[in-house]
């Protein structure tokens, strides 16, 4: 079933992103994760694509496997970098075989080492090219991903919105947001959004911290940034793993408390192919009642 479809089923919706591991272990892990977070119900999964398409046949065994075997369903991320076209069509192709409809179109990081996205030659060369080319497929839904803080290689906000209208204007069903920990920043954007005529749902991105250094190291490269309120609560318990856990598990169930009475149309879960803190956020917004 088509996510956008979904969406307008289950108000809020709630996903989960996985990335695919690099050893069986991982898999096995990972389809831990997957079982553990399925009685939460949730609206979809998505799983992403390996740097410069690295990980290409596990991205889209894993979201056929999770569609089939666990019943959820599963959106493939497909990324600009490395292809060319004709690559990219021989994607599509192996993913509508897979019965997968539903794609996650980006245009990419940078390959490792490089500071610049330069186009593949015979490729796309911006997020709302490739989402065009999804559109264009039969039978598949769409998604694209937004900056609420700004795309870090944006010349302003300004520009990063016009991007982001492209991409609407290409086909997008809807938008997933990075990662914030301001619920402010998500709301401004949301407004800005809607008056540069982007209609469609935007999904609020959650990333329940849990390793002080891994999050300096991810927001370092996507922009976001840590409200000092919250910075403070981290530097005083950065070497006790559990408390910053609790910490973090706290701020993020408060950010999706708030989210859902604002009226957010659906939260997607960074969960690093893990359970336990997604579930614990779970658990506190399935004890609030139903929204």
């Amino acid at each position: 079933m088509k996510i956008i479809d979904k969406l307008a089923l289950a108000r809020p919706a709630f996903s989960l992103e996985f990335f695919p591991p690099k050893d069986q272990a991982g898999v096995d892990q990972l389809f831990e994760t997957v079982r553990a977070l399925a009685p939460y119900s949730p609206t979809y999964v998505s799983v992403t694509w390996g740097a410069g398409g690295s990980t290409r046949g596990l991205t889209i065994d894993l979201v056929r496997r999770i569609k089939r075997e666990a019943g959820i369903e599963a959106m493939a991320h497909l990324t600009c970098v490395g292809a060319t076209r004709e690559e990219i069509d021989g994607i599509l192709d192996q993913l509508v075989e897979a019965g997968i409809e539903n794609v996650l179109a980006l245009r990419g990081d940078p390959p490792r080492g490089e500071s610049r996205f330069v186009k593949t030659e015979g490729g796309f060369g911006s997020g709302a090219e490739l989402v065009a080319a999804v559109r264009a497929r039969p039978g598949l839904s769409v998604a694209a991903a937004c900056y609420p803080e700004t795309h870090p290689e944006a010349e302003s906000p300004e520009a990063d919105l016009r991007h982001l209208a492209a991409k609407a204007r290409a086909g997008a069903d809807f938008l997933v947001s990075q990662l914030f920990f301001d619920n402010e920043d998500y709301f401004r954007f949301v407004d800005r959004a809607r008056g540069a005529g982007i209609s469609c749902p935007i999904i609020a991105g959650i990333w329940p911290i849990t390793n002080v250094a891994q999050i300096r190291r991810i927001t370092g490269l996507c922009g976001a940034r840590i409200p000092p309120a919250l910075q403070a609560k981290l530097d005083e318990v950065k070497d006790d793993p559990e408390k910053v856990r609790a910490v973090g598990v706290e701020h993020a169930t408060a950010q999706c408390r708030e989210l859902v009475r604002r009226g957010v149309p659906g939260i997607h879960f960074y969960t690093l192919n893990r359970s336990r803190a997604t579930v614990d956020i779970l658990e506190a917004l399935r004890a609030d009642g139903p929204t």
